[in-house]
């Protein structure tokens, strides 16, 4: 490519990405990661810590969609709208510094999801080298392994928005008690986690061999006395266990329906 920056959240994929550009381009590489209410402050610190491991160039745009009453509105197409804004911004740092092309980390397994997000991307022109490469999520830990990088086994972390129902209002609030819920389960060694919020309801996914852990005490009373304190209502356990993008389940149901 010649030059390259890329959308670096810090993630297995986007270093994985990162890392490459920054062995093949050199100075000609630059990792963007952007900073918003969406995603958890303890993201922004360690993709900082892995970019400066890498030895790639970091900046930090801080953006703020909350600001935008479109993507409150929580539609289908709030991934859509979001990285619109998002890759627009890089693109714009991109072209200040002379860089040719924007990358991102998606992997082949990402269209196996609704991800409105990749409409952004083709319409802009942004590249993914793990997917024109043919890779999928475990290729990409295989790969990470052996160039000894400390994403390789990290858990996959999209925004906070992303645990809010279509439809639902997206407030700053809502996204810090998903955010300190998260981190508290996080804490107490769940790895695979989602806190997804339906009104004053907080309905926890974690892997289906963590269930029983989960649901037994002492865990399962702390877990709820702190939930509480946050201000849910209501704590429940998702029996069906962590998986990805269970929210998009609704509207596949509805378009089978129609």
């Amino acid at each position: 490519m010649g030059s390259a920056a890329v959308a670096f959240s810090g993630g297995t994929d986007s270093t994985l990405v990162a890392k490459v550009a920054r062995q093949e381009l050199g100075s000609r590489s630059l990792a963007v990661t952007i900073a918003s209410p969406l995603f958890p402050a303890s993201e922004l610190a360690q993709a900082k810590a892995v970019a400066r491991r890498i030895g790639i160039e970091h900046i930090v745009l801080r953006l703020d969609p909350l600001k935008e009453k479109s993507f409150v509105a929580n539609r289908p197409d709030r991934c859509y709208l979001c990285k619109l804004g998002d890759f627009m911004e890089i693109i714009a740092v991109a072209k200040e510094r002379g860089l040719d092309n924007v990358v991102d980390g998606s992997n082949v397994d990402d269209s196996e999801d609704f991800r409105p997000g990749a409409k952004a991307k083709e319409e802009l022109g942004v590249r993914s080298p793990l997917a024109e490469a043919g890779m999928a999520k475990a290729d990409v830990r295989a790969a990470s392994k052996l160039l000894g990088l400390p994403t390789s086994t990290k858990g996959s972390s999209p925004c906070l928005a992303s645990r809010i129902p279509y439809g639902e209002e997206i407030t700053k609030d809502k996204l810090g008690m998903i955010e300190d819920a998260e981190d508290f389960l996080k804490g107490l060694g769940f790895r695979d986690v989602r806190v997804r919020v339906h009104g004053n309801i907080a309905r926890i996914e974690v892997s289906p061999g963590q269930l029983k852990r989960l649901s037994s005490d002492p865990v399962r009373a702390k877990t709820t006395k702190r939930l509480k304190a946050l201000g849910f209502a209501y704590v429940t356990l998702d029996m069906e266990g962590y998986r990805m993008g269970s929210l998009n389940e609704v509207l596949r149901a509805s378009t089978t329906i129609h």
